[in-house]
């Protein structure tokens, strides 16, 4: 049987610290209809599936945590009791549908049976319907539950931008290997010294990281109404952009998608406080921003391989240029800080302890509170061409990321063709003006989309511009 990794536990302890709390990602699709038959769709769910071990497979856990939690085939698994339908109301827009995923993901998943839901939604305007996806995080992180659900879809895993991101991506640290035996002496001793070097480097880079990490954690931001206890209700939203504008921002500005995405985010959280008629303040939007570490040899892994930086948003600065830029800059510093590294370190040390004290220590972290990590943002690169479900074209894919650990909005990001969605979970009673934030996303996109116009056309004609 196979054993849940830290990280993995990690977010069953997580949930456990709060009653309140549903640690299950989700995946939306949106296709165009006809709606199959029900009979036909748990058909070939039933067959697509068996490519997904976890989808079969339950958790058996040990007294006391005398070890970690193991996957094991279910002997009565039943696919009739994870596939669902479900009608919208009239007059079924994005309004019904954003409760009803809200509702469906609220609601904790069974922990005697496999760890995932589908959910079929009928009703959309325009002749369109729904699969909803639900799986806990503890199986998978973002990129494994977008493999997950592509796996489901006709043809399974197809091009992603993940996988190409992987490809063209070069190591920033190349791998150690350690010099073969060989009959000059001088040269076995000079390779065998860098090695040591590069290791020490690698190590001190870590360890700096570590010591980043905690001391952000430990940080006290000023109080604001992003942090704090949650219901176990759910409010749920979208942001939609065109993945071709955001490309433009990033060639006028010589910037990253994950910074264009980022200073977006950095302007909706601000007015959605001054909204609020709180005061966005310096240093007070530490953002959580997952890092995944998957190779292309694991991209069709299903499990969780993530690290994690927390850099600081530039909430209080009102020009969105210059929030972009500064965007840029802080995510660079954060990448060179070693963060990632340090917390690649600290999940791989916590592999190698006795699971029970591993465990004890995350269920304890977990339930203090923490005012220093406000918000949540993590990009998922999803297909690249579009994607076909029993022949009907998937029109949309829209993330639904869970919120824990005193956050009361999260967001997901997740590039689909042409597509670049923002889905932001939020707590119902905390957060009732949610969609302050995906219009803010919106209207933030658009406006740095319009301030690289003149940048665009300055440098086309620097490059069409003839010689003297």
């Amino acid at each position: 049987m196979e054993h849940l990794t830290a990280l993995d536990a990690s977010f069953l302890a997580a949930e456990d610290s709060d009653p309140h709390v549903s640690l299950a990602i989700g995946g939306v699709s949106i296709i165009a209809g006809p709606v199959p038959r029900y009979d036909e769709l748990v058909s070939a769910f039933a067959e697509r599936i068996r490519a997904i071990p976890r989808c079969t497979q339950i958790l058996h856990t040990h007294p006391l945590d005398l070890g970690s939690p193991e996957w094991a085939e279910d002997p009565q698994f039943d696919i009739s009791h994870h596939v669902y339908r479900v009608a919208l109301p009239d007059p079924g827009a994005d309004a019904e549908l954003f409760r009803m995923i809200a509702t469906v993901m609220q609601q904790r998943l069974d922990r005697e049976r496999p760890l995932w839901e589908c959910w079929i939604i009928e009703g959309l305007t325009d002749d369109r319907w729904a699969v909803l996806v639900k799986l806990h995080h503890c199986i998978a992180d973002g990129i494994a539950a977008t493999q997950m659900l592509a796996q489901l879809s006709d043809g399974g895993p197809g091009d992603t931008f993940a996988g190409n991101i992987r490809a063209a991506k070069e190591p920033e640290r190349p791998a150690l290997h350690v010099p073969a035996l060989s009959m000059n002496l001088l040269a076995w001793l000079s390779g065998t010294w860098h090695v040591a070097v590069a290791a020490a480097a690698a190590a001190e880079h870590a360890a700096v990281g570590v010591t980043e990490l905690t001391s952000s954690l430990l940080s006290s931001p000023p109080r604001s109404s992003l942090t704090g206890p949650v219901t176990t209700l759910r409010r749920y939203t979208v942001a939609r952009v065109k993945l071709s504008e955001m490309q433009k921002v990033c060639r006028a500005f010589d910037v990253t998608l994950n910074d264009v995405a980022l200073a977006a985010i950095t302007d909706s959280y601000r007015n959605l406080l001054l909204g609020r008629g709180e005061e966005p303040r310096h240093n007070s939007l530490r953002t959580l921003v997952p890092v995944s570490v998957r190779s292309m040899k694991d991209l069709h892994r299903t499990d969780n391989r993530a690290s994690a930086m927390l850099p600081l948003l530039p909430i209080d600065e009102p020009d969105p240029v210059r929030q972009l830029q500064i965007v840029h800059c802080r995510m660079m510093k954060t990448k060179d800080s070693g963060q990632r590294e340090g917390a690649s370190a600290f999940l791989l040390m916590a592999d190698t302890m006795p699971f029970a004290l591993s465990a004890w220590t995350i269920r304890f972290l977990t339930r203090l509170p923490q005012r220093a990590v406000a918000a949540l943002a993590t990009n998922v690169p999803g297909p690249r061409s579009r994607q076909k479900l029993m022949g009907r074209e998937v029109l949309e894919v829209l993330p639904v990321p869970p919120i824990a650990l005193g956050l009361r909005t999260g967001i997901a990001m997740v590039s689909y063709a042409d597509s670049f969605v923002f889905g932001i979970t939020a707590d119902h009673d905390n957060a009732p003006d949610v969609d302050r934030l995906s219009t803010g996303i919106e209207h933030a996109v658009a406006r740095l989309t319009e301030l690289s116009l003149p940048r665009r056309r300055q440098r086309k004609g620097a490059g069409t511009r003839k010689p003297a």
